[in-house]
């Protein structure tokens, strides 16, 4: 049975599991799984720590922030109360890369489906870091992952490739010392949802309220990134509020919908970055060159507008801080921040700066 199966791979050699956890149906699965597992195991057999690791990006859902928060605490105290060897922790990106640094301080666009620069600054390579740090600190680790077949089919022939003949795991795409396994890569959705609520979450939560976001929201989940064939997360009530790779944020919409009237400021700033996407209003928004001063344009001659201009940023930014008010006003955690004072004095220095040159 899967018990036997992740027994046996525990316990198959000394190399640590570091688990990626989203708070979302797949991962939250695939810890339980593992959980209940390790659970019949002796004390003297849990010997090798399980890292469970949650992404976060700075501009999560509010409400995901919080369900994350409060089950990464609940995993911590129930791995203590329980003798159980798992560690939660939060994986976050460098200042450099936040969101806000990089639109609101450097000025790059909104990103598109041509110009995703959020996903490798903001996840992969937080993710990747920790991941690194073990393989630096044990010579191996084991990423499990909640990854199911059938759910992208590009995405189904790269785990195939990946996959270590004769072997449960799969070699790492980019990370020599690390190495996959997906206990639930079988797992339908249906499965998913079965175990979810017919087997009680070992570290106290309801799985009820998992399936009550799912249905207010009507979307999927974000996984964590750890390469780039992760698809976007923009329709996912566990990706980030500002993703403007979609065209429309259901999920987001749904949530008003549904009772969450205090989101709307998230979803009109998100809205508005983007109409970005529209060439028409690209020539009134960015500078005519790139950052480096050069005019560039596509191979067909099509024009390429370049950073954020100083006015635009300085709007976004007021815009950003005049939701995060009313969120505070009217939202369920008055001291919430969509934007962090680290980030603020990041950006408002090089802002002001340029103000004074211009």
């Amino acid at each position: 049975d899967y018990y036997s199966e992740v027994r046996d791979a525990y316990l198959a050699d000394r190399r640590p599991w570091v688990l990626g956890y989203s708070g979302g149906k797949d991962s939250t699965a695939t810890l339980q799984l593992v959980w209940n597992a390790l659970a019949t195991l002796g004390n003297g057999e849990r010997q090798k720590p399980v890292y469970v690791i949650s992404s976060d990006t700075f501009v999560e859902t509010p409400v995901i922030v919080d369900h994350i928060d409060q089950n990464l605490e609940k995993i911590n105290q129930a791995a203590d109360e329980q003798s159980m060897p798992f560690q939660a922790s939060k994986v976050v990106p460098e200042l450099e890369d936040t969101f806000w640094v990089n639109l609101l301080g450097r000025g790059y666009p909104a990103p598109s489906t041509k110009f995703r620069w959020c996903t490798d600054r903001m996840k992969i390579r937080p993710a990747n870091k920790f991941i690194l740090d073990r393989v630096e600190d044990f010579g191996e680790v084991i990423m499990v992952l909640g990854a199911r077949k059938g759910e992208s089919q590009t995405r189904d022939q790269v785990l195939k490739s990946l996959q270590i003949k004769g072997s449960r795991f799969r070699r790492h795409r980019s990370i020599t010392g690390a190495f996959v396994y997906s206990p639930i890569e079988e797992f339908t959705t249906e499965d998913v949802w079965t175990y979810l609520l017919q087997v009680k979450c070992p570290w106290g939560v309801s799985n009820r309220r998992l399936l009550g976001m799912y249905r207010n929201a009507q979307s999927g989940e974000c996984p964590l990134v750890v390469d780039t064939t992760t698809p976007s997360c923009g329709n996912s009530r566990f990706g980030c509020w500002v993703c403007t790779v979609v065209q429309q944020d259901r999920s987001m919409e749904s949530m008003i919908d549904n009772g969450e009237e205090w989101m709307q400021p998230l979803l009109d700033f998100r809205d508005e970055l983007a109409t970005h996407h529209d060439p028409a209003v690209k020539s009134q928004k960015r500078k005519y060159k790139r950052r480096n001063g050069r005019v560039t344009r596509t191979s067909e001659g099509k024009h390429i507008p370049g950073q954020y201009l100083l006015k635009e940023r300085q709007h976004l930014l007021r815009t950003l801080l005049e939701a995060q008010d009313s969120i505070r006003r009217h939202g369920p955690d008055p001291s919430f921040s969509l934007i962090t004072r680290a980030e603020l004095l990041e950006i408002i220095s090089p802002l002001f700066l340029a103000t004074l040159l211009i």
